[in-house]
């Protein structure tokens, strides 16, 4: 029997959670230049974890997924490609949910995975940009519950 456990993040799940994230951003982002994907990779760390209210979906000892909080602002959601379909994200998002009333996040226009599953969640569209270290359009989407 597989037990999905939603819990905060520790700093011994930071190699997992880059693993989650190198996979999923691949399948998610490979519009993305290798180049800003590095940059990525080493803000994870040093950048984004200390200043997030991270979240992990651990299954059986192993971590399946996170979100990240910067407030209200869902920063990042990933779940090892694998598990997709199988309501981690989901269960990750209703935490964020139970935590702040209204949520809002940005997500590249040609992520289609991504796209697919806020708007089943019940996001909507609010406003579309550039973004700038990319050139790539990005959605802003809010979620309130």
């Amino acid at each position: 029997m597989m037990t999905l456990i939603i819990r905060p993040y520790t700093d011994s799940d930071l190699q997992s959670v880059l693993s989650t994230w190198e996979e999923a951003n691949s399948l998610a982002h490979p519009f993305l230049t290798s180049a800003f994907v590095d940059k990525v990779r080493h803000d994870i760390p040093k950048l984004y974890l200390p200043n997030a209210d991270t979240w992990v979906a651990e299954e059986n000892g192993s971590v399946m997924g996170f979100i990240a909080l910067l407030g209200n602002e869902v920063g990042a959601l990933f779940v090892q490609p694998e598990r997709h379909g199988k309501g981690i994200g989901k269960k990750l998002m209703d935490k964020a949910a139970e935590l702040h009333q209204e949520l809002e996040l940005e997500v590249f226009k040609a992520n289609s995975i991504g796209r697919n599953f806020y708007s089943r969640y019940g996001f909507k569209l609010i406003s579309e940009d550039i973004h700038l270290e990319t050139g790539q359009e990005i959605l802003r989407l809010r979620y309130a519950s």
